[in-house]
């Protein structure tokens, strides 16, 4: 019996305050589904360090990070392949979107119940979701 393979990325949810109210980046990505900002760690980097390249690369974005908000999902993208994949919370910058071509077809903050519909996949709107408590838990508006 073949052994699984084991990939990990790292990524984050981002959000922008828009009068006060968090706005959430969701990307459409190449492969045809909506998603949050993700990406495979390369070499020995960080997890940090992966989300912030991830996040810099597809979206052309620099964010801060909310300490505490890390949350982890795990499936199987291929057979014989399971993946986990990390999620933090951050804040972008000012600045705008510059989408990676061969990853991303186009990408936008939008309030949380618009960012919740546009995700394809359940496991994103939950992640989605619970960074939306902590931030409200830790920083009420």
């Amino acid at each position: 019996m073949k052994e699984m393979t084991r990939e990990k990325s790292c990524g984050a949810v981002i959000y922008r305050l828009v009068n006060g109210v968090p706005h959430y980046l969701v990307l459409h990505s190449t492969q045809r589904h909506w998603t949050l900002c993700k990406g495979h760690v390369e070499g020995d980097e960080t997890e940090h360090e992966t989300a912030t390249r991830e996040i810099m690369e597809e979206t052309g974005l620099s964010v801060t990070f909310e300490d505490g908000f890390r949350e982890m999902i795990t499936y199987s993208p291929h057979p014989g392949v399971m993946k986990d994949v990390i999620f933090f919370l951050a804040q972008a910058k000012e600045g705008p979107i510059t989408c990676q071509a061969c990853e991303v077809l186009e990408a936008g903050f939008f309030p949380l119940a618009e960012a919740l519909a546009h995700l394809t996949h359940a496991s994103d709107r939950d992640v989605l979701d619970k960074a939306d408590c902590f931030l409200k838990v830790s920083q009420p508006l």
